[in-house]
């Protein structure tokens, strides 16, 4: 096992079983949000993006006293360092992606839990078509919208889901040598 996967490994040990909001905890969460990606038939990268789109709340302090992160930019930047652009991009842009299928769907926002409606106020509400047309021309917004729909999907008491061990061929096979 690799250094990466041992500490991302830390990381869930030590944070994993807070909650964020939501009814299940931060590794409740990504696990289930994996294995949607997986039974999806997403590619690995995309799969280990969705387990780890939201480790910027566990390797970053609130930035406000609301508990709200900037942990798509954080989360993205400790992965940069870890992990390839298919993986951390997808996790960066998963806030805008919310942002963005909030404006071009707007069906989507009566699907968004109570924690994600407030955290969307926070994070400036559903993008405008100038903001909409600059995600579309990221290079991995389409990955984006698709973790960001597991995301969503991912908050279920009732999810049974994988344990980490499951991932950690996976992580430790993209991980940046």
């Amino acid at each position: 096992m690799n250094d990466t996967v041992r500490e991302i490994e830390a990381l869930f040990a030590e944070k994993g079983g807070e909650a964020y909001g939501e009814r299940v905890t931060q590794l409740e969460h990504a696990l289930q949000c994996a294995g949607l990606a997986e039974r999806e038939g997403a590619p690995p990268a995309l799969v280990a993006a969705a387990l780890l789109h939201d480790i910027g709340h566990l390797v970053e302090a609130p930035d406000d006293e609301y508990g709200q992160h900037r942990h798509d930019r954080g989360g993205a930047a400790w992965l940069s360092s870890r992990f390839g652009a298919e993986v951390t991009e997808p996790v960066r842009l998963h806030v805008a992606a919310k942002r963005w299928l909030c404006f071009v769907e707007p069906d989507y926002f009566v699907r968004l839990s109570p924690a994600s409606v407030h955290s969307l106020e926070r994070q400036g509400g559903p993008m405008d078509a100038g903001q909409a047309r600059a995600f579309e021309a990221e290079p991995f917004h389409a990955q984006a919208v698709r973790l960001r729909r597991w995301d969503e999907a991912a908050k279920r008491e009732d999810a049974g889901a994988a344990s980490l061990d499951r991932y950690r061929e996976l992580l430790g096979g993209l991980a940046l040598r």
